[in-house]
Formats: C-alpha cells, structure tokens, sequence
C-alpha cells in the first residue's frame, strides 16, 4: 500500500509542478521525493508524472489518484487533530499561516490574548505568499490562514473578517505633497512602488495603477513593505500601504506624508480560512471572532 509520505509528495508535485519546489515544500531533499514516487509508480504499477526539463505533469491517472490522495491526507490529519484535543480547550500547536503584509501589524497582540485564554495552544506562524498558502492549507500542511481575499482552494472555508483603507503615501518633499486641493488627476504618470509580483497586494496595486493612470515601477519591487516604505521615502515613487501597516508603530509614516486626493478610497479585504469539515472548525471560527475584534479596534 502506499505511505501517507509518498501520497503527501504526489500531492506536492502535483500542486506546485516541480520536483525542486515540492522537495522544499515536503522539507525533503529532491533525490528523496524523486526516489520516494518512483516508488510509488512501482508499486501501483502506473506511471503518474511525466518527468520533462521545465517540470512536472500528473498524467491522466495520476490526476484521479491525486484527487483521492489529498482526501487521505486532510483526513488523516484531522485524525491527528482529533487525537490532539484535550476536553474543551485548544491544545497543541496550530500551524497558522499569514501574508507578511498583515501579520506583523496585527498578530502580536491577538497571540498574546490567545496564550491567556488557552494556555495549552501554540501557534506556529508561518509568513508566506498567500496563493502558496492556501494551497498548504488545502493539503493540510496549515490549519488555518490569514490573508487578503480572494483565498481560492478546494474544501476550504473561508470567513471575511473586515477591510483596511489603501493609503497613497510619499516623500515629505513630493509634488504631490505640495499641492493643496489634490485631486486623482493629479496622479496621472506617477511613479507607483509594489511589492514583487507573487503578492496579492502587488496585483491590487497594478490594478489601481491602471484605473488612474499611474506607472507601476516593475523594476523597484520591494521585498517587504518596510524596503517599499524605505524606497518611497528615498523619493523613487509613491506606495499605496494598507492602513494596520501605516498606522503601526514599526515606521509606517516615518519619512512619507499621507496623500488624499480626492477620489482615493481604496480598501482590501481580508478572510481567515480553514478546511471545511476540519477537527478544529469551532475553534477556528472562534480565533477568526477574535482576530476580526482586534483588527475593528486598531482601525
């Protein structure tokens, strides 16, 4: 019979399409997954990737065999979260995933009232990409996830919890900053910062962009929104920053103005996620209150 192992690493190739990435994803060396699905195809007696230079393809069977192998694994690991519960209160650790645009500005406080409320809980967590980590989370490599929306995957629950404005900051020393009745025209032409183009604020942001026909500078993507903060302070461009981040005590407004040009409101909106059905759901349900509360009263 096949391992849970080797139905885990199927499920990762077949998500990400490379062996390397689902080596990394599966915290395996790739020799290791390589060896481990060969296996597997031995053992089943069918081919299930076509193995080619630029990377992976279930065949057709390897597709079906996927779709009743990501079920295995989402129920053998509520099996283990079955296992974990201790009477009525959250025990053990909670693989909690979070886009790096939000989480700094708004998770510390909300792990410190959970740690009072449920001493038993751990939470592990883990910054990512959010496309990337739902795609975890569908797996059952994460239990829940906290991100902008859309959150797209199969089997998950996804509950919104509340929308942040979109600020339009720049240099103190800004045209723009000088104008005193500024309105959206004004914008057209100017020079935009993004997050690189894996980040769902990096596609808002191209979207806004296009609407008021501003240039998005593609080749000054920042890697956090600290470096997008640093680099519009230095006056390469303007950056639009969610509002837990500009309103944060970790820099948000240092060395930048807040620009409001009439015609600017902007929001994103974001979700908390989880597996539909999963051993926790309650639970989930009831930290995504608590983060949705926190979130209501910092904004």
């Amino acid at each position: 019979m096949p391992t849970l192992r080797q139905l885990e690493y199927l499920v990762a190739v077949a998500d990400l399409r490379n062996f390397g990435r689902a080596a990394q994803a599966c915290n395996v060396s790739q020799p290791t997954l390589s060896q481990q699905l060969r296996s597997l195809e031995d053992r089943l007696g069918v081919v299930l990737i076509e193995r080619h230079m630029s990377g992976a393809e279930l065949t057709p069977v390897g597709r079906e065999i996927t779709i009743r192998a990501r079920r295995l694994l989402v129920d053998a690991e509520d099996i283990r979260d079955l296992a974990r519960r201790s009477g009525e209160r959250l025990a053990g650790t909670l693989r909690f995933g979070v886009t790096p645009t939000l989480g700094p500005y708004l998770m510390p406080p909300i792990v410190a009232a959970l740690h009072r409320e449920q001493p038993d809980l751990r939470l592990h967590i883990r910054e990512g990409i959010p496309e990337e980590q739902a795609l975890q989370l569908a797996r059952g490599a994460l239990d829940m996830l906290l991100g902008p929306l859309p959150i797209e995957g199969r089997g998950l629950t996804v509950e919104p919890l509340f929308r942040e404005r979109l600020f339009l900051v720049a240099a103190t020393d800004h045209p723009l900053a000088k104008i005193p009745d500024l309105h959206v025209d004004h914008l057209r032409g100017a020079p935009v910062l993004s997050l690189d183009r894996r980040h769902h604020l990096h596609r808002q942001v191209a979207n806004i962009c296009s609407e008021f026909g501003m240039e998005l500078l593609r080749d000054y993507e920042g890697t956090s929104l600290d470096s997008v903060h640093q680099m519009a302070t230095s006056g390469i461009g303007l950056a639009i920053l969610p509002e837990l981040y500009f309103r944060s005590d970790v820099a948000g407004r240092t060395g930048v103005v807040l620009l409001e040009p009439k015609g600017f409101e902007l929001t994103r909106s974001i979700a908390a996620a989880w597996r539909s059905g999963a051993a926790y759901s309650g639970d989930y349900s009831i930290i995504a209150d608590r983060i949705a509360a926190e979130a209501r009263a910092l904004l």
